[in-house]
């Protein structure tokens, strides 16, 4: 049986950089920071005390009050670019088509603000003080659940926690699900909001945080030479899924067609990539392939590109595995320098970045980026964006535990 065509007919996306589409989009076509100093909580004695805040988010317009505090921040932020997503789409889930529309949104790790609060209140108040809905404030797949009862998507329904590939598997896997024929309408992606103690305490632990934080808006400096860790940020990116058959019968708008899909495991350390980047290199011929691309016909790649040592040098030596000289040709960014790191939202912000790439034909900057590491010698669009005509974008996500997601889109065309 021949693959179905999908394709992205809504996209929602809240970042450091703004909430909603049109306003994260211009920020990072500006080459706009969205890094500042921590306000959620008193870092003052933390080694990193900067971070990627969603700014001015208020729950209550997308939320009805009553059920905000039944949630976590992490799944108000997914309701909210689930609901953009839907709005920009045009599709209206009915009892007729229920049971074909699915969802798969996932989260690195979930309602760590709830679990940190809830503590503390068994400490202070006793075990009779804690909410009954403290289970399904924090547990992964309640963002995939709230999201089918908002909008009564009956079809398949599950939650990815791969760490910061999340996002990607999310889409991907919904992608395969439209694909043999299993849903027509998926909504997909991934959200975090971890910026709490333990969140940034956690990550301090491991040495795996920039601390310049004398200087925000720079800290977050992928493939630069003193670049020093990554930066934690939150948000969400959502992506309404079609198969095109269903997308065409309703008149739908379509940005972009889903190409490819590949995932891999490193199988080398908990947190380090495999030094050859060979999981990497794999994860991207895997989603060529599936594709039917030839890795001359790639314009752009929205790479993982965190600002860690290793991994900025390690996803760099992968490409070069997969494209050998067509590397030194192709446009690489990391919007992370804008947006920061979004754990298991990442893979669906930049699903929607790249989207919104091949949709405009125009590519992101790299910004931070002024002594480039001499191992990390590709195109990284520095500092301002590139107006190019994009066919094919890859999207990188890799995260630990040595998983790997890469998503191929493409120019839709009938």
């Amino acid at each position: 049986m021949d693959k179905r065509r999908v394709v992205i007919t809504g996209m929602g996306m809240i970042t450091p950089l703004g909430i909603g589409v049109e306003k994260s989009w211009e920020g990072l076509l500006a080459g706009k920071p969205g890094i500042r100093r921590i306000t959620q909580f008193d870092a003052s004695g933390f080694a990193t005390r900067i971070a990627g805040e969603v700014d001015g988010f208020e729950p209550e317009e997308y939320i009805e009050a009553k059920e905000i505090k039944k949630m976590d921040r992490f799944i108000h932020l997914a309701l909210a670019a689930s609901q953009m997503a839907m709005d920009s789409s045009g599709l209206k889930i009915t009892e007729e088509n229920a049971e074909r529309a699915g969802v798969i949104v996932g989260s690195g790790i979930g309602g760590l603000h709830a679990i940190e609060h809830y503590h503390s209140v068994l400490l202070e108040k006793g075990p009779r003080r804690i909410t009954p809905f403290f289970i399904p404030m924090l547990i992964v797949n309640l963002a995939s659940g709230q999201i089918s009862i908002r909008f009564g998507a009956k079809g398949p329904n599950s939650a990815v926690a791969t760490a910061c590939a999340t996002g990607s598997h999310a889409i991907g896997d919904a992608f395969k699900i439209i694909q043999r024929g299993d849903a027509d309408v998926m909504i997909a992606g991934g959200t975090e909001s971890v910026i709490t103690p333990l969140g940034i305490g956690g990550f301090n632990a491991m040495k795996a945080l920039s601390t310049r934080n004398d200087e925000p808006e720079k800290a977050s400096r992928p493939f630069e030479l003193d670049r020093d860790g990554f930066i934690m940020g939150e948000g969400a990116g959502i992506v309404i899924l079609e198969s095109l058959e269903h997308a065409k019968e309703r008149r739908a708008k379509i940005s972009v067609e889903m190409a490819g899909y590949g995932m891999t495991a490193d199988a080398y350390h908990i947190t380090a990539p495999s030094p050859n980047g060979e999981g990497a290199a794999q994860c991207m011929r895997i989603a060529l392939k599936d594709a039917g691309v030839a890795p001359s016909e790639v314009t752009y790649i929205n790479a993982h590109g965190t600002s860690t040592k290793y991994g900025d040098e390690i996803e760099t030596t992968a490409i070069k595995t997969v494209f050998g000289d067509h590397a030194y040709k192709m446009l690489v960014s990391s919007t992370k320098s804008m947006t920061g790191h979004l754990l298991g939202a990442a893979g669906g912000v930049e699903t929607v970045i790249t989207a919104l790439s091949i949709d405009n034909d125009i590519v992101p900057p790299t910004i931070n980026l002024d002594t480039p590491d001499p191992a990390c010698d590709l195109d990284y669009v520095p500092g301002h964006a590139r107006k190019t005509t994009v066919n094919y974008a890859l999207s990188n996500s890799f995260g630990f535990g040595g998983t790997n997601a890469c998503l191929l889109l493409k120019k839709f065309k009938d």
